[in-house]
């Protein structure tokens, strides 16, 4: 009888300790994608959670390192398996052989997409994105938000047409809003509309008159505007680096900073130079040292 009860004792502790504790599951859905998929690989249990729930799959941001590997035909599996036509955002970064094909039979089967980020992803066209934005915001659905630089080909033309889209959505969404805010009388931060001046992340310079990224000066009383071709901008605050009066700082990975910032950040142990926050990465960190050394100095050093 002892015996039996000693391995009933030893059966239960190993599938207590077997089963994952209850409130992992409930982090799922916040998982990044790269996290998520590993995952799947840690027992049955989870992997059969992910796969049947979709809530960790209305939301697919697929970033680095899975975006180079990332194709229409994985793309589609992906949303036709998981999401399940029911996707809400859809964030593409830097994903170069996703196609104008790929991109809009996602689109057509996940009509209720409300941001659309494809910065980077240049095998799109802009006739591509065109085409998948108008079908957005057909029959009353909300795109939001639309994220294309790095695209190319993008034309004044290619913008205008973008944005009367939206804006269109856009009026009609606050013209449903309106209505329920009026049958409700409420005010409840779930039901009002984002509204933003810019919900295309591109725009026209107005110096060099093309279609990128046009950034506002930080300074107070500066009202420079221009894209960072044409004002050269410090790396981390953004702040206008004009004038023969501002002191200008190079970093170890040749970007601008202003004296300010340049302060704030470690330096290199040999050259005294900083990499600025987004190429933070590249530092060679030196054994028995608390600095570090950058790829320069660490390739002369070796």
């Amino acid at each position: 009888m002892e015996e039996n009860k000693d391995e009933e004792t030893c059966l239960e502790e190993r599938s207590s300790i077997s089963s994952p504790h209850e409130s992992l599951f409930f982090v799922l859905a916040y998982l990044p994608l790269f996290q998520l998929l590993s995952m799947t690989q840690v027992c049955k249990s989870i992997r059969d959670a992910i796969n049947n729930d979709i809530l960790p799959w209305m939301n697919l941001i697929v970033e680095p390192p899975l975006s180079c590997r990332l194709t229409d035909d994985i793309l589609i599996e992906l949303v036709v398996s998981k999401a399940k036509g029911r996707l809400q955002i859809l964030a593409l970064i830097n994903c170069v052989k996703i196609t104008d094909d790929g991109l809009s039979r996602v689109v057509a089967q996940n009509p209720h997409i409300t941001k659309l980020h494809v910065p980077g992803c240049t095998s799109l066209s802009p006739e591509g994105v065109i085409k998948a934005v108008k079908f957005l915001s057909e029959n009353n659905h909300n795109l939001n938000t639309l994220e294309i630089n790095g695209i190319y080909g993008i034309h004044k033309e290619h913008l205008q047409t973008l944005h009367k889209l939206i804006n269109h959505n856009q009026t009609q969404h606050n013209q449903d809003l309106n209505k329920i805010l009026y049958h409700e009388y409420t005010k409840s931060s779930t039901l009002k509309h984002n509204d933003t001046n810019r919900p295309i992340d591109v725009d026209v310079c107005p110096k060099c008159d093309e279609v990128r990224m046009v950034f506002d000066c930080p300074r107070i009383h500066c009202e420079c505007r221009g894209c960072d071709l044409c004002i050269t901008r410090c790396i981390e605050c953004g702040i206008c680096l004009r004038g023969s009066d501002e002191e200008v700082e190079e970093s170890c990975c040749e970007d601008m900073l202003c004296l300010e910032c340049w302060l704030k950040l470690p330096k290199c142990n040999f050259c005294n130079k900083p990499y600025c926050n987004k190429h933070a990465d590249q530092q060679h960190r030196v054994l028995g040292s608390i600095g570090f050394v950058c790829d320069a100095c660490h390739s002369n050093f070796n």
